[in-house]
């Protein structure tokens, strides 16, 4: 007698070696949390938290590092899934550092880059010992070392194996709801180095440029100071996940104008305890 064929679709083996990450963790750790901006990574990451714990409420907390230059519809959106959920969110403020002198504000206006020492603040003032960061990188779980000493912290990648079209195909097959500047929309931007960004009281128009309405939409979510959006007409999950499959260049690279600043920038963070 043949046995039965039992085969596992590639985002349901996305999905399970997520939540056995986050299962691990909490397993094994006294006080992780989930980094969560309001993208579409981080949405996606509590998704599979709530999954992973289902009927119970997620165990941990979820953490933004605000620093003030949000997108307004990703900070309302955070807010109402937050609640939703019944978690609870921690902010860690970036313009509350900078006027308690923690960091100083770069010369461009950006913050990207002086994150590190808020996120490492709120780590050590709430006693986080795992993190879930958003980022997504090649990880080997299965070799990882779960004691911390006093005062250490670990970072934990459940996305690590995951690709842009993935998540938006989990978006899609979860009916996983994302803020609408994920989606064409017209917008007033400005055409800088070939990438477009949105004008707005945190990157206003300089002298003698000129600005324009576009059909645009953001492939990913960061400061409203340094985050371009693409031209694109995919107004829909379907029409985005066409979109995503036939370009070749990287969301980060073709939208993050903060990792222009050097070749290493995303190394430069991780170094610092950021990822």
């Amino acid at each position: 007698m043949s046995q039965p064929t039992y085969r596992v679709s590639h985002l349901d083996a996305l999905e399970a070696e997520s939540i056995f990450v986050m299962r691990e963790v909490v397993a094994e750790f006294e006080r992780p949390v989930l980094l969560f901006s309001g993208g579409k990574d981080s949405i996606v990451m509590l998704r599979l938290a709530e999954k992973a714990f289902a009927p119970a409420r997620i165990p941990f907390p979820v953490m933004h590092v605000d620093t003030g230059h949000n997108f307004p519809e990703v900070l309302e959106f955070r807010d109402r899934r937050v609640a939703e959920l019944g978690v609870q969110l921690v902010v860690a403020s970036v313009p509350e550092a900078l006027e308690a002198g923690l960091v100083r504000e770069s010369p461009d206006g950006m913050r990207n880059r002086i994150q590190t020492p808020v996120l490492l603040d709120a780590v050590e003032k709430y006693r986080f010992d795992a993190l879930f960061p958003k980022n997504q990188r090649p990880e080997l779980w299965a070799l990882y070392n779960g004691r911390v000493h006093a005062a250490e912290s670990i970072r934990v990648f459940p996305l690590s194996n995951w690709t842009e079209l993935d998540i938006w195909h989990y978006v899609a097959r979860e009916r996983v709801a994302l803020p609408e500047i994920y989606f064409a929309h017209d917008r007033e931007v400005v055409d800088r180095d070939g990438m477009l960004y949105a004008v707005n009281e945190h990157l206003p128009r300089r002298a003698g440029e000129e600005s324009f309405v576009g059909r645009v939409r953001y492939r990913t979510v960061g400061d409203a100071s340094c985050t371009a959006a693409v031209r694109s007409d995919a107004d829909t999950i379907e029409n985005v996940i066409a979109e995503v499959a036939a370009t070749r260049i990287t969301e980060r690279g073709a939208t993050r104008g903060d990792d222009k600043f050097s070749e290493a920038a995303m190394e430069d963070r991780k170094r610092e305890g950021y990822f």
